[in-house]
């Protein structure tokens, strides 16, 4: 795992630009540092040593030092590559995944894509041919930033990397800060700063003679079976997991997983052959915000390790400011800071951990996806009819039964943008002073629900939520928390071999009125207790709604809403109307208020500070000075 950056363009002083860029993302990698520059290319590399930890150096030549390359991430099935390819004469100088790429582009161009298991972002540089390629995993486990200019095409591993580059100038994205109150996290192809886009996940980019081309390699797309056999099911569920978990393993260094109160970091725990395992709780330990007890009593069981900390309300605020640095952009999750200070206390003993992101997107398991079944008998009533109902039910006050008669009178496409949705249109409309692109969540994903027009409603969610919450949130934070701590983080289910059993799972054994992850419920139980495999999605679960209604915290965020700098963006009136609200107890407006507070906080640190420190600064410059 690393950190990787460069531009391509003349440029002067382009070794001590990228020298400024790489410094940026040293987090991302400090055990070694090393560039290549000529007269058109500076591409640079920030180690952290997993594998061939003696000869792993990048950036990494071939034979004739005419291609190089900056890689971060791992290539699971790289000793089968390499078999091929030295069957067809090429010649490998090391042990490492990162020569099967170089030789790889030689022998099959993009083609080698499709060969690839595994999570990655590179940048090839090919100068015989003036030509750089560039590629992002499949499912965007790694991240790929770039700006391009009529001069150059820039990328990094991090934004904070890009702004480092002369020519460009910081600008905020406020198209960006519209969608993002809806979807919590930043979701179109521009980042919150202007100029600065991401590669999306399945894609690859050319950059020669200055012209950019971006193709799609590889599509997530769902292809249910219409039935199948439960118990062979199950069986091969376990097979895959056994699969790719051992797949996972691979490493020069120790291994370690963490863990929550849910089946899917249990599972991953149950077949990792490590020992160590690593939990963060809220509040005390009976809490419904605390999974350490589920925890210790899964490694009990297990006879594995578990190393846990209680995470209180001041250091968690005191973070939030740090979690946004490293996180490039404000993303509103709240277990994003539970999930930096798990991989804070993993990263104290070990270099890489399996998490199990992944699994609800390919076996079904968020709660939301239950929604369909509960809407089935509803929605035989005429539409006119239902909608006629949800007009009536939006006036009156929030109670019991009346999102049901909202959400039912509308369809898939038209109610579910993916596993948040925090302010609506009109409601954001109100809100925001900036100037208003009036586009909606539902125009963002049209185009992805126009592609997958012929499928069950499950299903489509399950493609919504691949193609934005899986890379807009739930990877994002994965791998911007563990890098914030050096740590390499590794996600088991978001493999392209479980994908292509998972993809054909018949929808009955993906979700039913019972259970989500059905199939794989079943599976985990001959592995994890039947309490644990059956748990209710929970996630990281943060106490936000009951820290808001406490009086310091309350006059902390409430003081940042009516900030000047909040009213550079927002109607703040609004937000203090949120804040009393939710504080008297008339209603839960945690998430909105929090989804605000974020940018608020992120915006602080990328525009307002002119040299923000990150709190564990000396830590990581120490782990640099005794790499």
């Amino acid at each position: 795992m690393c950190g990787i950056c460069g531009f391509f363009g003349k440029t002067e002083n382009n070794k001590e630009i990228l020298k400024k860029m790489m410094d940026k993302i040293a987090h991302r990698g400090p055990d070694d540092e090393g560039m290549y520059v000529d007269a058109q290319a500076a591409i640079g590399h920030r180690r952290l040593s997993i594998i061939d930890l003696d000869h792993g150096a990048q950036p990494m030549y071939n034979e004739t030092g005419d291609i190089a390359i900056v890689f971060n991430g791992e290539i699971y099935n790289h000793l089968e590559i390499r078999k091929d390819l030295i069957g067809k004469g090429h010649q490998f100088a090391n042990d490492s995944d990162t020569e099967c790429l170089i030789h790889g582009y030689e022998e099959y161009g993009v083609d080698l894509l499709s060969k690839l298991r595994g999570m990655f972002a590179f940048v090839i540089w090919d100068s015989k041919n003036q030509t750089a390629f560039g590629a992002r995993d499949h499912f965007g486990i790694k991240p790929f930033y770039y700006a391009k200019d009529e001069k150059h095409l820039i990328f990094a591993s991090e934004t904070k990397a890009i702004l480092e580059f002369p020519e460009f100038r910081k600008e905020l994205n406020e198209a960006a800060l519209e969608q993002y109150l809806s979807f919590q996290y930043s979701v179109l192809p521009e980042t919150f700063f202007k100029g600065i886009y991401r590669l999306p996940a399945g894609h690859y980019m050319i950059y020669k003679d200055g012209h950019l081309t971006i193709d799609r390699y590889f599509d997530p797309m769902m292809e249910p079976k219409s039935d199948g056999n439960l118990s062979e099911t199950v069986s091969e569920i376990e097979a895959v997991v056994h699969d790719t978990v051992d797949a996972h393993m691979i490493a020069d260094v120790e291994v370690g997983s963490l863990l929550s109160s849910g089946v899917d970091s249990s599972y991953v725990v149950s077949e990792f052959p490590g020992e160590k395992t690593f939990t963060v709780g809220f509040l005390d330990k009976q809490s419904r915000y605390n999974e350490i007890r589920y925890a210790e009593d899964l490694v009990g069981e297990l006879g594995k390790k578990n190393f846990s900390k209680n995470i209180d309300s001041d250091e968690y605020f005191d973070s939030i400011e740090t979690v946004m640095y490293y996180m490039d952009e404000p993303l509103a999750d709240p277990s994003c800071i539970a999930l930096y200070f798990v991989d804070q206390l993993a990263a104290e003993q070990i270099k890489v951990v399996l998490s199990g992101e992944g699994a609800d997107e390919f076996f079904g398991g968020y709660n939301i996806y239950h929604e369909p079944l509960s809407l089935k008998n509803y929605q035989k009533i005429p539409k006119f009819i239902r909608k006629g109902l949800a007009s009536i039910a939006k006036k009156m006050p929030d109670i019991k039964g009346r999102d049901f008669i909202i959400r039912g009178s509308k369809s898939v496409e038209e109610r579910f943008i993916g596993n948040a949705n925090m302010f609506s249109v009109e409601d954001r409309e109100k809100l925001l002073k900036t100037n208003l692109t009036h586009i909606t969540p539902q125009e963002i994903v049209s185009t992805t629900y126009d592609k997958v027009s012929h499928l069950n409603d499950i299903a489509k969610m399950q493609y919504i939520d691949t193609n934005f919450w899986l890379q807009g949130d739930i990877l994002l934070k994965a791998d911007k928390m563990s890098m914030a701590h050096c740590l390499e983080s590794r996600v088991p289910f978001l493999d392209v071999k479980v994908f292509e059993y998972a993809k054909k799972l018949p929808i009955d054994f993906r979700c039913n009125k019972e259970a989500t992850k059905r199939a794989f419920r079943i599976a985990a139980k001959r592995h994890i207790p039947e309490a644990t495999a059956n748990k209710k999605k929970l996630g990281f679960p943060v106490p936000i709604r009951v820290w808001l209604k406490e009086e310091r915290y309350y006059n902390r965020v409430l003081s940042t809403l009516t900030s000047d700098t909040a009213k550079q963006f927002f109607h703040t009136e609004q937000l203090v109307q949120l804040m009393e609200e939710h504080k008297a107890g008339k209603a839960d407006h945690s998430r909105r208020i929090w989804t605000v507070y974020v940018f608020l906080v992120w915006y602080r640190v990328y525009f307002e500070e002119e040299a923000f420190c990150p709190k564990n600064h000396d830590w990581i410059q120490q782990r640099i000075r005794t790499a």
